[in-house]
């Protein structure tokens, strides 16, 4: 059996002379929130269908959950909101979840309880006796989330969710989330806001011709270069030599100091000197380089989202 979540091993995807996915080589371990990057066409809806069975690939394996792809037993461990939803507009929220969740197995002894659970965790309790007609785009994201998550999926898929939602509730998304890892879930998330990702995933791909071109981990701290904004005053040349005796790289930028640390073991020294030499410090930032600009550097910048 497999250590991972999802292992899979050269996937491609052929749709008669067009090749959708080229070889997808892919491990997610369980617990982590994880991002699904590339440009449109990069084969990112192939890549997820294979992942969840819905379409058999051309050649390669995989697994999902320590079973073949497409394993119709293991299915009922899998939560999915794709981003182009229909739900049957003549049901209410409640009717949705809960015929979402006894297609899932959810029992029926226990199935009104969760089913009230996760329309307040998506915040559609008021809502609960409402059709989903009668829905905007924002409510009916939340209700495609509660269906996702009605069965406590030890695996959720999810494209786009927070589409159509307002801070507020990408925020609500963020938090929903991370209590999905921290019960032992792992997510799988495919979206176009990267801002979203880079502030959700613990680790992300990126894929270009349906293969894996580049990772990045998000939650972990760099050990290599590292970069800080310093906000001070009174950065007098003498303060400036300091930095650069130091064998730090600083460039001023609107008036603050910007250093590039080969280990951040550095900064307290570098710190240290500058108070010394007469600098008042204020605050000290680190840098990371934004997800976007990482996106358009792999992926080039003809490449659009």
């Amino acid at each position: 059996m497999s250590d991972f979540v999802i292992d899979t091993r050269v996937l491609r995807k052929e749709f008669g002379r067009t090749v959708a996915v080229k070889g997808l080589t892919l491990q997610v371990p369980r617990g982590e929130i994880f991002g699904f990057l590339g440009p449109n066409g990069a084969g990112k809806s192939t890549s997820i269908k294979m992942l969840l069975g819905l379409v058999h690939p051309t050649s390669g394996q995989g697994t999902l959950l320590g079973a073949p792809l497409g394993d119709v037993a293991t299915r009922s461990r899998i939560g999915f909101l794709p981003e182009d939803f229909r739900f049957y507009d003549w049901l209410t929220a409640s009717e949705l979840v809960a015929l979402h969740a006894r297609l899932a197995g959810v029992p029926d002894d226990g199935l009104l309880r969760r089913v009230h659970e996760v329309l307040d965790l998506v915040g559609l309790t008021p809502h609960r006796d409402r059709r989903v007609r009668t829905f905007s785009k924002g409510m009916l994201q939340r209700a495609g989330l509660a269906q996702a998550l009605v069965h406590e999926p030890d695996v959720i898929f999810l494209d786009e969710p927070t589409s159509g939602l307002d801070p507020l509730g990408r925020r609500m998304v963020r938090d929903i989330l991370r209590a999905q890892r921290e019960r032992g879930a792992t997510v799988f998330l495919n979206s176009h806001l990267l801002g979203e990702i880079e502030i959700t995933c613990d680790r992300v791909v990126f894929i270009r011709d349906g293969e894996v071109v580049a990772a990045k981990e998000l939650s972990a701290e760099p050990q290599a270069e590292t970069r800080v904004r310093i906000r001070a005053e009174n950065v007098t040349p003498e303060a400036f030599a300091v930095v650069e005796r130091s064998s730090v790289s600083a460039t001023n930028d609107a008036g603050d100091l910007v250093l590039a640390l080969a280990a951040r073991e550095q900064l307290p020294a570098v710190i240290g000197g500058l108070v010394t030499a007469g600098a008042r410090i204020y605050e000290v930032t680190p840098l990371r380089e934004p997800l976007e600009e990482l996106f358009v550097r792999i992926m080039g910048e003809d490449r659009g989202l």
